[in-house]
């Protein structure tokens, strides 16, 4: 596969990185490109043509990563190379946004001609990269969550400490701590009915790794024991994995009857393992509504979200999405007395009701009026009408699946290095719906 061009912009389409390759492209494709996007009607698909040009673009962190090309390649070998190329950055970066890009800029170019040479890919490995590399990252905060995690213990690192690049920085100690940081993160996709009922569920799992070892030793991961793979229900109250796939450096052979995965780490961020669950599990939010005609033009909908996950949990970040009526005039939301860290508003541009809490404790129950009314009577169809009902949240340290990481072990061939190991749980909310 050839490509033209490689650019990337800011999400007000000024040109922050670009690179032609091949001198065989018409000018201004950074304008043609951001205008189409801009302008499409709905989200702009990831490859289109425009008088004979291909473009392709993976959107990151708001910035737009976008190459082109006249000849016919595959689309997906191109959006997979751009996507390799932003972890490459992000690696190298610690962040990937548009300041630590826009301070970045020597080191984007060196990485780039060390990817791509006359428009043909020729590595995109954080690690064979490391040998060609001389500049030195300047860093950048990295995004600031809206959650703080909970100090579990006093020694529990600053979240900033996994923005770090993989390379020397600029101002950074030669001698860099050896430190290891294991996510293992959750996605839900949960479709509830209104009286609470789980219609479908499945969990998208990853464990993510990013090492910043010396010497690279090789590792050892435990995983509960119980885990069973392809639907095979193992004992009662095992994980059952739909099925999984492993990172290329993972050495599986203790994996069948251990469940330990064994591997030298990779410079840079990487996904150990991914899985899927579809076999019943605890969805960590009910949601029931209960919707009244208070008169006849003028409907109540009461909605309560019960957190069924364990009291020292808690989901943070959350935010519910009411679809109403199209024929409502006006809505109004009622908080409980006494609601704290939460607002409800009503968006008449959306026809929608905006529901954010900071936090829902484990074992808690939220609860939310709203009341709309109407220029003509109601009918059961504009009843119909109200819902569905989305959630987005986040939920730290605690996962659905109970996958566990039993232990992080260095092999018995590096007994004298100790690193510091962090692992986090995080579940999210992939599409959360509850319909009305």
């Amino acid at each position: 596969g050839m490509l033209c061009q490689f650019f990337v912009l800011s999400p007000r389409g000024d040109t922050i990185i670009t690179r032609d390759f091949r001198g065989d492209s018409v000018k201004g494709t950074a304008e043609i490109f951001f205008r189409k996007v801009k302008f499409w009607a709905g989200d702009a698909p990831p490859v289109f043509n425009v008088e004979g040009t291909n473009f392709m673009f993976v959107k990151k962190s708001g910035l737009f990563f976008v190459c082109t090309t006249v000849s016919n390649i595959s689309p997906v070998f191109a959006i997979e190379l751009l996507g390799k190329m932003t972890k490459v950055f992000k690696d190298y970066c610690g962040v990937l946004n548009e300041e630590s890009i826009r301070k970045n800029f020597v080191l984007i170019y060196e990485l780039l001609d060390e990817i791509m040479d006359f428009g043909y890919p020729q590595t995109t490995g954080t690690e064979n990269l490391k040998a060609c590399i001389v500049n030195e990252a300047i860093t950048v905060d990295g995004p600031k969550l809206g959650l703080s995690l909970p100090k579990m213990n006093p020694r529990t690192v600053p979240s900033n400490a996994v923005h770090r690049p993989v390379g020397p920085a600029v101002g950074g100690s030669k001698k860099q701590k050896n430190e290891i940081f294991v996510d293992i993160l959750e996605r839900l996709t949960v479709l509830l009915n209104s009286a609470g009922y789980v219609l479908n569920s499945s969990i998208d799992g990853s464990i993510q790794m990013k090492s910043y070892l010396s010497g690279s030793p090789e590792l050892k991961l435990a995983l509960n024991e119980d885990i069973s793979i392809g639907g095979s229900g193992g004992s009662y109250g095992a994980v059952v994995l739909d099925d999984c796939n492993f990172h290329e450096c993972v050495d599986l052979t203790e994996f069948d009857d251990f469940k330990i995965l064994s591997f030298y780490p990779p410079d840079g961020e990487f996904a150990v393992m991914n899985y899927r669950v579809t076999s019943d599990f605890r969805v960590p939010f009910r949601v029931f509504p209960v919707i009244e005609e208070v008169t006849p033009y003028k409907l109540e909908l009461t909605l309560r979200i019960r957190a069924d996950i364990p009291e020292q949990n808690y989901g943070g970040n959350v935010q519910v999405a009411v679809q109403m009526p199209k024929s409502t005039q006006n809505a109004s939301c009622e908080l409980p007395p006494g609601a704290q860290g939460q607002q409800a508003e009503y968006s008449s541009a959306e026809h929608k009701v905006f529901w954010a809490l900071k936090k829902i404790p484990g074992g808690s129950e939220q609860a939310m009026k709203c009341r709309m009314t109407f220029a003509s009577a109601c009918t059961e169809q504009t009843k119909r009408e109200v819902g569905p009902i989305s959630l987005n949240f986040e939920i730290p340290m605690y996962n659905v699946s109970s996958l566990q990481v039993k232990y992080l072990r260095i092999s018995e061939k590096h007994k004298s290095y100790n690193p510091y190991r962090w692992v986090r749980y995080v579940t999210q909310s992939s599409s959360y719906v509850c319909r009305t």
